[in-house]
């Protein structure tokens, strides 16, 4: 009987080492059967070492449902209350499940609590972002006579690298030197991780710098953070520097500069690293191969990578799949990075968010939709890095709906996510919406960086939105710092341009001390479609001077300019310097603007020579211009030629149809305008409406031709009636030739006077004091009559009014047009 009792006592006692063992090694579901059958063995009573393991085990997992279940299970023991230990895992198991109301009522029932049971309590606070709660607890915990020690600290800060929560963490960093653990080693370790990863990293340097005692681990998470903040040669030189003080490298050394090689694409010394780990023995460390795998590939030693991949089949997992796929990519072979996609899964290995990211964003339309269905299918749709991915992807199809219900099932929205998201709602036009999402993320406590707001100003330069939104956006870039990030300042001169402000362009442009290519070309494309073409030459002669390499997109807004000015010789010029000295072949958009450059001036044969000697058939673009040129010059033969033509690529092409019609009534051919019209009502073909919108105290107000929608509609009509009868004592003649209907003279002024430039017109006159300058939007041509007709009001009124219609602004002041009549 005495020896069964003892048989059991050791039975008993090797299940509770098993339990402890499976828990230390993070055996989980080991962990938890053999935690049943000490369960059994003691017929349901426990002791606390054995809960307080089991409960940490459970927290690991999370699962939420045998959390509680154990919880009952401590109090049924009477350990809930009566054992520190117990209470403490309680506290720490429910901060893991995010549930810090539970957490702080384990916590709050305790009759005794050591600086652990604090430490569980204040991290799990910091993990919920409940920030504000931290720093009172902290002093709370000194009140009660509970000093912080150097684990404490250390986890505090691990918790604010992983949240980046900078200002939290330097308040608490004076707060461990306060408590004397500013010698502690790996206290500082965890400072210099949690500064690099705050992007603090002379902070870090700092901490660093300040150690009188330094170990393996501090040199690498040194290396590591500057690495993350891409100060490579820093890691560099600091590696070197550490050489005399590390006796011998180990794998998170290795790993470390084999990927700071890969940032820098050392491929030399990628090579001794190399040898230096066949040496040392680290050839079967899964985490070395893989950072050398993606050191080859990044150094285009593709074939070197794709050898390391295979000669480590024990060592494959999802980090080294994930790098290899990445390879691919990075060096152009698609085919391949979709075949070991499809390998690794039926090798077993399951993607991870990793892996769905980078093929994601590998930007391969045919594979994406398949992608996206597997996210789907393995519930990865929420996390933060594959929803990125995907927002990044939708955009480019324009597809707003979908982007946003991506974009609502991220759990965690970082920084990125909300910048992808603002970028869809950019390349729609979609200002309202852009700003909408920028409100909601301030609110809801989200830094904005300079790609957030370059994003919005995007969106501000669509033509519906107005100047004064996109100066706020200015304004909030200043605030934050980033007015100067090439992609803030490149944005703005783009916004401003295109809302008529070139003024505003310029000064941007002029304050930039670093300017890329995007820069360089807004500025000569803003001063094109304003008319300055001599500005945009001499921008594009800076460029000449100073080196800086030209794109197709340079020469074809330095040709746009020459076009709007009529520079025949200056345009042919360009674009044969364009081919001839610097190797750009000419696009289809090269070609429309050389035909806009020649018809326009009314050079139809030598159009009609360029378009033969192209080196590819004419697309709708190029015979498009040409017709919008026969409708100037009147030019029907040739106008027939284009309109058929562009009906052969788009049928149902409305504006095809109304230029052909317009091009017989300006000739008098009122039969074949007939038939056109005719063909047009067979087809079902409708005729795009003339609109044009100015805006007023943030507010837009649009208007179309005739239009008696409007509130003021009175007011309007009676000031247009007025500014008529004005002008013709000041010697105005209505052009009635742009009437392109038959009816009497009267009925043409009438229609004249009714456009929808000249309602925007009499509109804004009423509404702004005397002097305000008026800006006005049209989305197709603007008539010689109204053109005139603006000239004249801006005269007479004394205002300088901005109009930009469909191919270019026109700035009117004093009776003068920026266009010089040439448009």
């Amino acid at each position: 009987m005495m020896f069964d009792k003892i048989s059991s006592r050791d039975a008993t006692a090797g299940s509770d080492r098993a339990l402890f063992d499976y828990a230390r090694r993070g055996l989980v579901h080991q962990a938890l059967g053999r935690f049943v059958d000490v369960y059994r063995c003691h017929g349901g009573r426990i002791g606390a070492a054995v809960l307080s393991c089991v409960l940490n085990v459970c927290g690991s997992v999370p699962d939420r449902a045998l959390g509680e279940q154990l919880h009952g299970l401590c109090v049924s023991c009477g350990h809930d209350r009566g054992d520190v230990s117990v209470g403490t895992s309680l506290v720490d198991m429910y901060m893991k499940f995010r549930s810090v109301e539970d957490g702080r009522k384990a916590f709050e029932g305790m009759p005794e609590r050591n600086v652990v049971t604090w430490t569980s309590l204040l991290t799990g606070y910091m993990q919920a972002g409940a920030h504000s709660d931290v720093m009172a607890l902290f002093f709370r915990m000194r009140a009660e006579g509970v000093w912080p020690n150097s684990f404490t600290f250390a986890s505090f800060f691990s918790v604010v690298a992983r949240q980046g929560t900078a200002d939290l963490g330097r308040r608490l960093h004076a707060q461990s030197v306060k408590f004397g653990c500013r010698s502690t080693v790996f206290v500082c370790n965890s400072l210099i991780n949690m500064y690099a990863k705050c992007g603090l990293i002379e902070e870090a340097k700092t901490v660093f710098c300040g150690m009188e005692t330094r170990d393996l681990v501090s040199w690498n998470t040194l290396m590591a953070g500057l690495l993350l903040n891409r100060r490579e040669l820093e890691a560099l030189q600091l590696f070197l520097d550490s050489r005399s003080s590390i006796a011998k490298l180990t794998q998170s050394t290795y790993s470390t500069v084999i990927k700071l090689c890969a940032h820098l694409k050392q491929l030399g010394l990628a090579r001794q690293l190399h040898t230096s780990v066949l040496k040392h023995g680290f050839h079967s460390d899964g985490h070395v191969m893989t950072a050398l795998m993606d050191a080859y590939s990044k150094c285009g030693e593709f074939d070197n990578a794709l050898n390391i991949f295979m000669l480590m089949p024990g060592s494959q997992n999802v980090v080294s799949w994930t790098a290899m796929i990445s390879g691919c990519i990075q060096n152009g072979d698609m085919p391949l990075a979709a075949a070991l996609f499809s390998r690794m899964r039926e090798d077993g290995v399951a993607p991870n968010e990793f892996t769905y990211s980078t093929m994601l964003t590998a930007s391969v339309a045919s594979l994406a939709p398949q992608i996206h269905a597997q996210v789907i299918k393995t519930n990865y749709q929420c996390s933060p890095i594959v929803g990125t991915a995907l927002l990044h992807y939708y955009p480019k199809l324009c597809n707003t709906e979908q982007t946003l219900s991506i974009f609502e099932m991220i759990d965690q929205k970082d920084v990125v996510a909300w910048s992808a998201m603002l970028t869809c709602y950019a390349r729609a036009g979609d200002c309202d919406g852009a700003t909408n999402v920028f409100i909601k993320m301030s609110m809801l406590g989200v830094k904005p960086n300079e790609f957030t707001i370059s994003s919005v100003i995007d969106a501000c330069a669509s033509p519906t939105a107005g100047v004064d939104l996109g100066r706020q956006f200015h304004a909030i870039s200043i605030k934050y710092r980033c007015q100067d990030a090439i992609c803030v300042s490149s944005a703005l001169i783009c916004m401003y341009a295109r809302k008529g402000s070139i003024d505003s362009a310029q000064s941007v442009f002029e304050r930039q001390t670093d300017r890329d290519l995007v820069s360089w070309n807004s500025m000569i494309s803003g001063y094109a479609q304003h008319g300055y073409s001599q500005k945009a030459l001499d921008i594009f002669r800076q460029m000449e001077a100073e080196g800086i390499e030209m794109d197709g997109v340079t020469f074809l807004a330095v040709i746009m300019g020459c076009t709007h000015t009529g520079l025949v010789e200056e345009g042919r010029q360009y674009f044969d310097s364009m081919t001839r000295d610097y190797g750009i072949s000419p696009t289809m958009e090269h070609y429309a603007c050389m035909v806009d450059l020649y018809s326009r001036a009314g050079k139809l044969d030598e159009t009609m020579s360029l378009i033969r000697g192209m080196p590819f058939p004419a697309g709708p673009m190029v015979w498009r211009t040409l017709l919008g040129a026969c409708r100037v010059h009147k030019n029907v033969e040739l106008g027939k030629l284009a309109a058929e033509k562009l009906l052969s690529f788009e049928p149902l092409d409305s504006a095809t149809c109304v230029l052909l019609s317009n091009i017989y009534s300006a000739a008098g051919k009122w039969k074949e305008k007939d038939e056109v019209r005719k063909l047009m009502d067979t087809k079902k073909v409708k005729k795009e409406a003339g609109c044009s919108w100015i805006q007023i105290k943030n507010k837009v107000h649009s208007f179309i031709a005739s239009d008696k929608s409007h509130p003021l509609s009175e007011q309007i009509y009676a000031k247009l009636k007025a500014i008529t009868s004005r002008l013709k004592k000041e010697g105005y003649c209505p052009d009635t030739s742009f009437v392109l209907h038959e009816m009497a003279e009267e009925q043409k002024e009438a229609m004249l006077a009714m456009h929808s430039e000249r309602l925007a017109l009499a509109f804004g006159l009423i509404t702004t004091p005397p002097g305000t300058p008026l800006q006005i939007v049209k989305n197709l041509r603007v008539c010689g009559d109204c053109h005139t007709v603006m000239k004249m009001v801006s005269a007479i009124e004394d205002r300088k009014i901005i109009m930009r219609d469909c191919s270019r602004f026109h700035h009117f002041s004093s009776g003068i047009c920026s266009c010089g009549d040439f448009w």
